[in-house]
């Protein structure tokens, strides 16, 4: 966990004893003037440009905090590398690679001048129609914590990680005003536990969400902010708004535990000192939050990151292993992959020749040009002797004739920007827009006396104005949720025509959340997941088609065979009830067999699980140790994915019949053999209870199934556990 050294405490205290009120006061906001930043963003599209300072202090010789976004690499021009999405990455169920990847981002954050970095986005995937489902590791509280806890380790040793958005931010076009109700239950149990994994991992930095929780917003909500995170998890870093419109009441929010709003000087310049003057800004909440940001100005690791860090062959190599690892697939008849012996391949489709990274939103990111692989061009580079006919689909017609006439083809069709991503929907902003004071010029120019009365009618209508340009069609806000988890219609037509034209045809599918294939996928001999893959996914591709790796992706998240069997899910909602029973869990508990289970992949090894059994571990141990043989008997190295669900005896309350408890990747040669330990702490065995506050082990039977996904039978051990306290 983050905490301060002795010597760093100390030295913010000395800074903070010199500071002023004002100067207090002041670096509780960005440090850039609300109207100059928002002509800057829309003018020069700013983020995209400079990191967002904060807690800038020159007489003090304090360089501030340097603010970037960057899930999937840094979100600046200047040819910083472009990572496979969150959601991609999830899917390698690869802890170790991903604090790799943390570290990079973090290096390249430093070469632009940014020393804080909000690449750990945490938020569940409820619903795959979420428009952010790419900027998430999966539905999976252990999974998504896992995955982000190692992002922000590598994170952590070159700069700040900020983890996002704090709490139960999952509905994108609804985001500004949605009111989520979850019971302490479901908090700790499902929406809260990966965001305490970060926690405990180091984070530095927790930023809250737009959304409100049980009727209060997530940025002024004492519950989440100070009873939970700052007392019942002890986090000692810094609290911080979501960006520009995290804030409704600046008071409130200061006192509920929010420390810093970002990116401009807005409502808690606007209202704060008249609290202090008045009293009813404790000096002490003031010194805590300046103090948390000092010592985490102070905590930046020293170091030298030039711009030659940018797309350098080790990270260019990183994107490509990660990109490697998070292809899943799911459907291999007659093993038609890995394709050999070709003379000739049809590429075919609308995104076969694009280079297509994901949402246009926050997450964005502007590689080099050229810097970025497609699958037709990592096809040609792997495979230059191979007659490659290419067709990006708009006439079905010639798309089938080059079909017909190669050997096998491929079909890259999915997702794009258009189809999924951030929203900001027109008019939601209009409140917080309200608050602020007008611009100085138009002070001077008017008066405020023709000005103040007007002001919060004209603010609205800029706000509007604003959020719509912004969500228009082409607008970087622009797409939001789906409402439709299937391909669309042309997509599906063009899938037909070239399987009919081919037997031999693999569908390649990009994208975030979950595609529904039926019935398109009993016509197609195979299918793969590549995501929004980042600038090395093209070449990926390439050595998974062409059987240089085995793919050895997960899914993430569980694909339903219908849409009915997910839960209710309303982009525009105003209030919506998020309970125990979402992604596999609600499956499971509906008797629905998945198209496609939580944790499956298919591979071109063979793997045998065997000899199972619990290592003990004394009547004090806080954990269970379970081992198990797992083999190889494929004709090619690959990497198996041994997963470990619980089935808790469900007596004292109703519970998923399967929970995940813990997992492991295993790399493998063809024909090896390894014997794996993989260790559950008592926590993930127990529910949390309400009553008594915190996680209790239920009495009974406990099977420990391990599993190569949440619906196969697997190997189980059984234990005995008694009733008990674990812990809050």
């Amino acid at each position: 966990m983050y905490a301060p050294l002795p010597a760093t405490a100390a030295r913010a205290q000395a800074l903070l004893e010199q500071l002023s009120s004002a100067e207090q006061l002041s670096l509780l906001s960005g440090a850039t003037p609300f109207w100059a930043g928002m002509a800057d963003i829309a003018l020069r599209d700013a983020s995209h440009r400079h990191p967002w300072p904060a807690g800038v202090v020159p007489r003090l010789r304090l360089p501030g905090l340097q603010f970037v976004d960057g899930p999937r690499g840094v979100g600046l021009e200047g040819g910083a590398t472009t990572f496979p999405v969150p959601i991609a990455r999830g899917a390698s169920w690869n802890p170790e690679l991903e604090e790799q990847i943390g570290a990079a981002i973090a290096r390249e954050a430093r070469s632009f001048g940014a020393n804080w970095v909000a690449a750990v986005c945490v938020n569940l995937l409820r619903h795959p129609g979420w428009g952010r489902a790419q900027e998430s590791y999966g539905e999976d509280p252990l999974h998504v914590g896992e995955l982000g806890a190692a992002m922000t380790r590598g994170l952590q040793r070159h700069a700040i990680a900020c983890v996002k958005h704090f709490a139960l931010n999952s509905i994108d076009s609804s985001r500004f005003v949605v009111d989520v109700q979850a019971s302490p239950r479901v908090l700790h149990e499902l929406y809260l536990p990966q965001f305490r994994a970060c926690v405990e991992a180091g984070a530095g930095s927790v930023m809250s969400a737009y959304n409100r929780v049980n009727g209060e917003w997530c940025g002024q909500h004492r519950l989440l902010l100070h009873d939970i995170l700052k007392r019942r998890w002890g986090f000692q870093g810094l609290v911080v708004s979501d960006f520009i419109f995290g804030i409704r009441d600046g008071l409130a929010a200061l006192l509920a535990g929010q420390d810093l709003e970002m990116p401009f000087r807005m409502v808690f310049e606007g209202c704060l000192p008249q609290a202090l003057a008045a009293g009813t800004l404790p000096t002490e909440r003031l010194a805590d939050a300046v103090r948390r940001q000092l010592q985490l100005q102070l905590s930046v690791p020293e170091g030298h990151y030039p711009s030659s860090l940018r797309q350098c062959s080790a990270h260019r190599r990183l994107a490509r292993e990660a990109a490697r690892q998070s292809i899943v697939l799911l459907r291999n008849e007659g093993k038609l992959l890995p394709l050999r012996g070709l003379r000739s391949l049809a590429v075919i489709g609308p995104l076969a020749a694009t280079a297509n990274l994901g949402d246009h939103g926050s997450s964005d990111t502007r590689p080099s040009p050229g810097a970025v692989v497609t699958p037709l061009e990592g096809l040609r580079r792997a495979a230059p002797e191979l007659a490659l006919h290419h067709s990006d689909g708009s006439h079905p017609d010639q798309a089938a004739a080059i079909a017909r006439r190669s050997d096998a083809a491929v079909v890259v069709a999915g997702l794009d920007w258009r189809l999924e991503g951030e929203h900001i929907h027109p008019g939601d902003i209009a409140p917080v827009l309200a608050q602020i004071p007008p611009p100085d010029w138009l002070l001077q120019r008017l008066g405020p006396k023709r000005v103040l009365p007007r002001w919060k009618p004209v603010a609205e209508a800029i706000a509007w104005v604003t959020s719509h340009g912004s969500a228009r069609p082409g607008g970087a806000f622009a797409s939001g949720d789906r409402t439709t988890l299937t391909l669309p219609p042309a997509q599906v037509a063009l899938i037909e025509r070239v399987a009919q034209a081919n037997p031999r045809t693999v569908v390649v599918l990009m994208g975030g959340g979950a595609i529904l294939c039926q019935p398109w996928q009993q016509r197609v001999a195979g299918l793969l997941l590549l995501w929004y893959p980042g600038q090395e996914g093209g070449a990926a591709l390439a050595d998974v088609l062409l059987g240089q790796v085995s793919p050895s992706g997960r899914l993430p998240f569980a694909i339903p065979t219908h849409a009915d069997h997910l839960p209710p899910f309303a982009p525009r909602a105003a209030q919506i009830t998020y309970d125990l029973w979402h992604g596999y869990r609600r499956l499971q508990r509906h008797h629905h067999p998945a198209a496609y289970p939580f944790g499956f992949g298919l591979s071109y090894g063979r793997f045998v699980l065997s000899e199972a059994a619990l290592v003990h571990q004394g009547d004090q141990a806080v954990e269970v140790g379970v081992q198990v043989q797992v083999q190889n008997a494929g004709p090619m190295a690959a990497a198996a994915v041994v997963q470990v669900y619980l089935e808790p005896p469900g007596l004292a309350v109703e519970r998923p019949p399967r929970t995940l408890v813990a997992f492991q990747r295993v790399p493998l040669q063809a024909g090896e053999s390894r014997r794996i330990s993989l260790a559950v702490p008592l926590r993930r065995l127990a529910f949390f209870d309400e009553q008594r506050d915190g996680f209790v082990l239920e009495g009974g039977r406990h099977r420990l199934v391990l599993a190569q996904h949440s619906e196969d039978p697997g190997l189980a051990c059984e234990l005995e556990l008694q009733a008990g306290w674990v812990g809050p």
